[in-house]
């Protein structure tokens, strides 16, 4: 029934509640947009699937005349992930309902998609900066750390790309709160904190995002430099003074005098695979209007909240890499 999923509001409310979640969430969800995206159906599994295709080898023995040649058979990898379940709650009294000028409710939905999304962010961000694929601005290890991204160093990481046959992005997940994709201009993605934007900007070749004509900008895009458009995020923070090197005496943002590393992530299609937190079935909001019961006899508590089945997997590691760069100060 409606009320056992959707607390003690009807399902349109219930929807209309999602869809609030959503919109405060949209700006927040970067990786959301660019990774092998398998929406969970409500009733099954804990555990997804993804599956990749193994490319056939190549056919490069002259077939004889009338004789027809042995076929092939397609093979795949897959790979599994557990789901787990994510959420939180804001206790409402009703006095607060009754009395405050405020639409409370209407701003705790807000302030909860913010957070939905801010969380689920992390939590992918958290898996997919752990990859193995890595670069350095200088030096062969983070602590040696000391300098800003380059558009060598790019290079660098998009030749690394391309050798492992990795793919521009052409498809992404559509910037609304319903689930569904949409074709883009193909190129890779580079995904930063936003106290990198003056480096980004200051790279040899770049180009802002006013100048892109028919290209449409992602949201909070800096702009692009040759075939990697850069995406800005706070979610993706930095290592604060993971350096030994190149601290307050130099001009790189440090930490206790020692600079702050940052991770730029540089993907190709088909990195990593998520549970898209948009459509149905993506998050649960749940709002309980202060009622009596045998727990709150007097009826004076609510709650508002959300909860969400959550999972990040890395699928390719060579299908991204992760630069490891100082940010000017």
């Amino acid at each position: 029934m409606a009320t056992t999923l959707y607390g003690d509001i009807s399902p349109r409310t219930a929807t209309f509640a999602e869809r609030e979640l959503l919109k405060r969430a949209l700006p927040y969800l970067v990786l959301e947009k660019f990774g092998q995206s398998k929406p969970i159906p409500t009733k099954s599994s804990k555990t997804i699937k993804f599956r990749k295709y193994n490319p056939l080898a190549l056919a490069t023995t002259p077939i004889t005349e009338g004789v027809t040649p042995s076929s092939k058979q397609l093979t795949a990898d897959d790979v599994t992930a557990n789901l787990d379940q994510f959420g939180d709650l804001i206790t409402i009294t009703d006095v607060v309902l009754d009395t405050h000028e405020d639409p409370v409710l209407s701003e705790a939905t807000e302030i909860l998609g913010e957070q939905a999304a801010q969380t689920i962010e992390t939590i992918r961000f958290d898996a997919v900066k752990a990859g193995t694929n890595v670069r350095f601005a200088n030096g062969t290890g983070r602590s040696a750390v000391n300098t800003p991204i380059t558009t060598a160093l790019q290079r660098k990481c998009t030749r690394d790309l391309k050798r492992n046959n990795a793919r521009p992005i052409s498809k992404i997940v559509r910037s609304t709160p319903s689930y569904g994709t949409e074709a883009v201009a193909p190129s890779f993605i580079g995904l930063v904190h936003p106290d990198m934007e003056s480096d980004i900007r200051s790279m040899v070749g770049f180009v802002p995002t006013e100048k892109y004509g028919s290209i449409t900008p992602y949201e909070s895009e800096i702009g692009k430099v040759e075939d990697v458009r850069y995406i800005s995020s706070t979610v993706f923070k930095p290592w604060d003074g993971s350096s030994t090197v190149g601290g307050s005496t130099t001009t790189m943002l440090n930490t206790g005098g020692s600079a702050d590393v940052y991770p730029v992530l540089f993907l190709a299609r088909d990195a990593y695979g998520i549970i898209p937190l948009k459509g149905r079935a993506s998050i649960t909001p749940s709002v309980v209007n202060p009622a009596p019961s045998e727990s709150d006899p007097l009826g004076q508590r609510g709650h508002i909240g959300w909860k969400s089945m959550q999972t990040c997997k890395i699928l390719q590691e060579t299908y991204m890499i992760r630069a490891e760069v100082a940010v000017t100060d």
